[in-house]
């Protein structure tokens, strides 16, 4: 009732609602350009030959966070994740590259030149996998070309620039949602990619209804576990640790400082999706290899690291535990937290400032990793254990489920923000 509270008091004030507008209509020009094709392949290859039975691998998770561009092989087919990986390495990269550290800790300026580099990273990581994947897709272009070479390496051309000119422009896309609409545009973007897969969904469960295939009742079950797996994933989503910090008072000529108490938040889930996406893309390159290279021994290993087995289930798990604590010490520094509260007369009570502060950090950040790395892992397999159970697919992935509850979540929180500054200005 709050979210439909909060979302009708942001309606009514005009700057947030011409916003809201604004991101709808940005959105519904990606969703435009996910069925503009590109020209020079057969697409209908795509579906029966890659995006067939097993789900693609790669290209099938590709396909859901492309909203389905891929396959109709659109020049929105390789989506954002272009641009998404060219940040995570610059992320990474701060932590090796002292450059880029440095820029990190320059603010706004710094910032910039960290954003400008993304983009040019974005270009080259697109027009890379634009190469790749056209020759992987080579027997759906000569499906439509002539086999003489000048005509084929033309056709291929036209097909590479397109495919990195559509990720281009949605990075151009997400950037103009961000700074004049509602939400992070990138996460807008994959929501709008993966809640458009929904309607899909519904209506193949319908259809399944009305063969006889499922019954009511596993629809119910569905629906109730749905509902109380999206509670736990806002509840630990929203989970956090709070460290209790205590400043010294600090007498400056006639006038006291400091003595106020605050708290450092550590979120549960510090990581969020990054570790299951990382997770779910090793364990799905076997697969890929597969549909490529018909080897018993390769299609051994594939069926080993299939999701939903046994072993691709304990697999995945390691996995998440480990991209989690991965990604966790390379975001969160206990030994720059620990020199900061120094610096400004901070401390935790009962423990000395220094070396014993950062050891007490990382002792925290470890056990609550490990809740939430635990938590990521039951809820990439509670689907497929939902199948196993009822007969049916849940219809949405864990990794989906975590994506659209994660970006939701983050732009209700900029709307309410939005809205208790409006408030405050109408104050002063």
């Amino acid at each position: 009732m709050q979210l439909f509270a909060t979302l009708r008091n942001a309606w009514h004030i005009k700057e947030i609602r011409r916003k809201m507008f604004f991101t709808l209509a940005m959105l519904l020009v990606y969703r435009l350009g996910t069925f503009i094709p590109v020209p020079g392949i057969d697409s209908s290859w795509i579906r029966e030959n890659i995006l067939g039975e097993g789900g693609g691998g790669l290209f099938g998770l590709f396909n859901v966070f492309t909203g389905g561009a891929l396959e109709k092989f659109s020049i929105l087919s390789m989506g954002i994740m272009p641009y998404i990986n060219s940040s995570i390495i610059m992320q990474l990269l701060q932590a090796v590259i002292p450059k880029f550290e440095e820029w990190a800790k320059e603010g706004a300026e710094g910032r910039r030149k960290l954003t400008q580099a993304s983009r040019y990273g974005t270009v080259i990581l697109a027009l890379i996998q634009a190469v790749t994947t056209s020759l992987a897709f080579r027997p759906a272009i000569t499906a439509t070309k002539a086999v003489s070479a000048p005509r084929y390496y033309i056709s291929l051309l036209v097909i590479v620039l397109s495919l990195t000119a559509g990720t281009a422009f949605l990075m151009w896309l997400g950037e103009k949602i961000t700074e004049k609409g509602i939400g992070n545009g990138i996460s807008m973007i994959i929501f709008a990619s993966i809640v458009s897969r929904l309607p899909v969904s519904i209506l193949q469960t319908y259809g399944l209804l009305k063969a006889g295939e499922i019954n009511i009742i596993n629809v119910l079950v569905i629906i109730i576990l749905a509902v109380l797996i999206i509670a736990g994933m806002i509840y630990v989503s929203e989970g956090e640790r709070r460290i209790p910090v205590q400043y010294a008072k600090r007498v400056v000529g006639r006038k006291m400082y400091g003595g106020a108490s605050t708290h450092i938040p550590l979120k549960v889930n510090q990581a969020g999706v990054i570790p299951v996406i990382f997770a779910s893309s090793l364990l799905m390159l076997p697969q890929t290899i597969g549909q490529f290279w018909d080897n018993r021994f390769i299609n051994a290993i594939a069926r080993f690291f299939t999701q939903g087995t046994w072993s691709g289930t304990i697999l995945t798990a390691a996995l998440i535990v480990f991209f989690a604590y991965f990604y966790t010490s390379i975001t969160v520094n206990p030994i720059e937290l620990a020199d900061n509260m120094r610096k400004n007369g901070g401390f935790i009570p009962g423990i000395r400032p220094g070396r014993p502060t950062s050891t007490y950090i990382t002792r925290i950040i470890n056990r609550i990793t490990l809740v939430g790395a635990l938590f990521l892992a039951v809820i990439v397999a509670v689907p497929y254990a939902i199948k196993g159970l009822v007969g049916m697919d849940i219809g949405i992935a864990g990794t989906s489920l975590l994506i659209v509850i994660g970006v939701a979540l983050e732009t209700m929180k900029q709307i309410e923000s939005q809205m208790l500054m409006r408030h405050y200005k109408g104050f002063m």
